[in-house]
């Protein structure tokens, strides 16, 4: 008897112990689905998959929602029939020791982190699409940060909130304007459960303001082996406004935005001390988060009896802040009064004036009409601050210098991380397989290590071109099924929705362009020459195809614009084949896209682009960059590993400087990127492509892997922050 006709068996008459077999399995399962472990652990997402592929697809690939659905019995009944038991107790048993093993790397290099963890505050995280608390970049970089300090061991809890309805959904009409719709997130779907302080009690905290108390409860979501903790205001006791406070992520006005970061950063520090976590390091990711050094130093003024001024002096020499935005405007500023009202209890703790308070944000105190700036806070409270690029660094020293004003500009203390992505969470599986065959068997725990990719070098050039071939047109089909779905959405007829089914054609070069639509990104300049650009696409021997996606924030109309000017070029016959945008841009469309692309085009008006962090991701599968040098590209372009629009220059005038720009592209796509990919030899292969491709994951995987990135935060910030000693970045 086999053993699938054994189980059947078993379940036609089972014997009252089964009952305990059956419910450990369901255990098991929701054990797997409650660590987001699961969300860059390959086979254990394919189970889940397996379970109910077409519902997987439907529930956002939310196991917990999925589970859901599933009684005991029924689970029993279908890990039976697809012989799912052995897979269910292997992945059971690797989250086990996953979690048991003090083997890594922080164990190694970070010990004094284990007494003295890393909180790490961000406003957003972005780990999977089914817990859509993110917007865009600075989220998934929080979520990549998490998850290589979970894999290495770093001691690292995450600080954030819980946005009940995340952002937006998005959705265009037929004339590609983007309307909003928001989803009430369902807690009970969602790998969460309530934090608990030190008696085992759930956590309640209140945040005192001038105009009454803020009241907050806190969720724990398991991230592998960090905590990351979520701050929500939608609690009983609360009034109307403050209940929907936290319930979107960057909605609101400018007192939405104040007492969100509030919440953040006050009650993250107060969260902490409730559960029993004494952080070594306070680690800020953007200014949201800049009151939580105030309330560290009123901790310590009230436990230790410090004055206001040694506690600044101590707290800072434990608080590391970065930066990431490079435009003026995106920092967060707010009114003295706005200050006041939200601060001022906390103020009286802390011993200072009103005036005083604010003049921690402000650069230059005898301004009084200065606003109070979040970054000019972080900046103040922080013993080391870092941007996050090479280029990023120079542009946040210039912008910034006014604060150290009898320093010079290269002297200014901000440094530079550049940012990484976590290649487990972004390379796709084929391209694992395609590895896991010529790298050393460790490899996925080196990933910042440059002679882990050597074995890249050892690939067979078809294998590679039929595998990134493979990836290219599940990406297509993909795209169609998605496109068709937006049309039928609109109400288009048939013959609109077929039309979509078809789109896109996997033997024609495609490019990617994917990111938030701020104007500065410049989504629109390779339109800049219609008549060139159509004649570029529609190249009898050399025909381009370009996707879009990516959302703008509900109050930017200029980028609104950006986007209804490209959606509907699906209205031009000439273009209708060659330009599509798909709607919603999310982890779940990023993954796919950046997993099968042949180009990844980023041209934002240098030196706007703090670092951004897609093109790292293409970079793992195989996909090269054509992009501005700008951001990370600026310092890992060398001539062969991708494609460079411009010398990495820009001109006073916005005007030229985009002129100049479009030009450089036409031409790189004209003489460098199309003749390269068209280029066949004998067996129909692009040698000189793939050659490219290989020396492109070669200088570029390990140099831009979060991993590498959590490890520099590590030696150059968290170590001397726990320890007390001086650093350099």
């Amino acid at each position: 008897m086999n053993e699938s006709t054994s189980m059947h068996a078993k379940s036609r008459s089972r014997r009252p112990q089964d009952d305990t077999f059956i419910d450990e399995l369901y255990d098991k399962c929701m054990a797997l689905a409650s660590n987001l472990w699961w969300s860059w652990t390959p086979e254990v997402e394919r189970l889940f998959r397996d379970l109910d592929p077409v519902r997987w697809r439907e529930l956002d690939h939310n196991p917990i929602a999925l589970l859901s659905e599933f009684t005991p019995d029924r689970l029993f009944e279908r890990a039976n029939e697809m012989v799912l038991f052995s897979r269910i107790n292997q992945a059971y048993r690797r989250l086990k020791e996953y979690m048991a093993n003090h083997q890594t790397w922080g164990s190694t290099h970070a010990g004094v982190l284990g007494a003295k963890p890393v909180a790490y505050f961000s406003a957003e995280f972005g780990i999977h699409e089914s817990l859509p608390i993110y917007s865009g970049g600075l989220g998934v970089l929080s979520g990549d940060h998490v998850k290589s300090a979970s894999n290495l061991g770093v001691p690292l809890v995450a600080v954030g909130l819980f946005y009940a309805q995340g952002y937006f959904r998005q959705k265009l009409d037929r004339d590609g304007f983007q309307h909003e719709a928001y989803d009430d997130t369902k807690v009970e779907q969602l790998p969460i459960k309530p934090a608990m302080d030190r008696e085992g009690n759930p956590v309640l905290l209140d945040i005192a303001t001038q105009t009454g108390i803020i009241k907050i409860k806190v969720w724990k979501v398991q991230v592998g082996r960090v905590p990351l903790y979520l701050l929500d205001s939608n609690v009983a006791g609360n009034g109307p406004e403050d209940r929907q406070l936290t319930s979107r992520l960057y909605g609101g006005d400018e007192r939405t935005r104040i007492r969100q970061e509030l919440v953040l950063g006050i009650g993250g520090v107060k969260a902490l001390n409730a559960i029993g976590i004494s952080p070594g390091v306070y680690h800020l990711n953007e200014g949201h988060s800049a009151f939580a050094p105030l309330e560290v130093i009123r901790y310590r003024m009230e436990s230790d009896g410090l004055t206001f001024e040694d506690a600044v002096r101590e707290v800072s020499m434990q608080t590391a802040f970065t930066t990431h935005t490079p435009v003026p405007a995106g920092h967060d500023r707010f009114t003295a009064e706005l200050v006041e009202e939200h601060l001022g209890p906390l103020r009286e703790d802390l011993g200072l004036s009103p005036a005083a308070l604010v003049e921690l944000g402000q650069v230059d105190p005898s301004g009084s009409a200065e606003l109070f700036c979040m970054t000019v806070l972080g900046l103040k409270l922080s013993r080391t601050a870092n941007a996050v690029s090479q280029l990023h660094g120079s542009v946040s020293r210039r912008m910034w210098s006014s604060l150290w004003p009898t320093r010079l500009e290269e002297d200014v203390p901000i440094g530079h991380i550049t940012n990484g992505v976590h290649s487990q969470t972004w390379l796709a599986n084929q391209m694992r397989t395609l590895y896991n065959k010529h790298f050393p068997v460790d490899w996925t725990k080196r990933l910042g290590e440059p002679t882990v990719w050597d074995g890249i070098l050892d690939v067979d050039p078809g294998e590679l071109w039929e595998t990134h071939n493979t990836l290219k047109a599940r990406m297509i089909s993909f795209i169609r099924r998605r496109l068709a779905d937006q049309a039928s959405r609109r109400g288009e007829d048939l013959e609109a929705v077929e039309f979509a089914r078809s789109v896109l054609d996997p033997e024609i070069l495609t490019i990617g362009f994917a990111r938030r639509f701020a104007t500065y990104k410049r989504a629109n300049l390779l339109f800049s020459e219609m008549e060139r650009i159509k004649s570029l696409m529609n190249d009898p021997h050399r025909p381009i195809q370009i996707v879009f996606a990516g959302k703008a924030h509900p109050k930017d109309q200029p980028g609104k614009d950006f986007i209804r000017s490209i959606a509907s070029l699906r209205n031009d016959p000439a273009l209708k084949n060659r330009v599509v945008f798909v709607e919603d841009y999310d982890v779940n469309l990023c993954r796919h896209l950046v997993q099968g692309v042949d180009v990844w085009l980023n041209n934002p008006r240098r030196p706007m682009e703090a670092s951004g962090t897609s093109g790292q991701k293409v970079v793992l599968n195989g996909g090269l960059n054509l992009s501005i040098l700008d951001g990370w590209w600026a310092e890992a372009f060398d001539g062969g590993n991708g494609f460079a629009i411009g010398n990495g220059t820009h001109h006073t005038s916005d005007k030229i400087s985009d002129q100049r720009d479009a030009e450089s592209l036409y031409q790189v796509l004209e003489n460098e990127v199309a003749p390269m990919f068209y280029h066949r030899d004998i067996d129909g292969l692009p040698r000189e492509w793939v050659r490219r491709m290989v020396h492109s994951i070669h200088t570029l995987a390990w140099r831009f892997s979060s991993d590498r990135m959590v490890m520099d935060y590590a030696e150059h910030v968290y170590l001397p922050a726990a320890g007390g000693l001086s650093c350099k970045m």
